[in-house]
């Protein structure tokens, strides 16, 4: 089975992926909202939104100075165009696989 155009090895991982869904419903998402949603630790979260800022898929942004300062995150216009494609192409791949009753096989019997 050929990959669909659009599927991202670099987002495709599941914590990455689902910081990427999180960051696309928003226009910035604080970095300690992103952790609790996420449920990683400062230097998991840390590590990926630096990935993901490498790939130019993410921009940081600290504002705020002391105790105050606050980390934001957000998707470029190229993290947002590879998300998109990303999710495009998994929807490929779902929509690809036979049906239970196409494959031949039927609903099991429960007891």
């Amino acid at each position: 089975m050929t990959v669909p155009a659009g599927f991202d090895e670099l987002i495709h991982p599941p914590t990455r992926l689902g910081l990427m869904a999180l960051l696309a419903a928003t226009e910035w998402a604080e970095f300690s909202f992103l952790k609790e949603s996420m449920e990683l630790t400062d230097s998991a979260l840390s590590k990926q939104v630096s990935t993901l800022s490498e790939a130019g898929y993410a921009e940081i942004r600290k504002e705020g100075a002391g105790r105050r300062r606050h980390t934001l995150v957000s998707l470029t216009p190229q993290g947002r165009k590879a998300f998109d494609g990303h999710v495009e192409a998994l929807r490929q791949l779902v929509n690809r696989a036979p049906s239970v009753s196409a494959a031949g096989a039927g609903p099991r019997e429960t007891r």
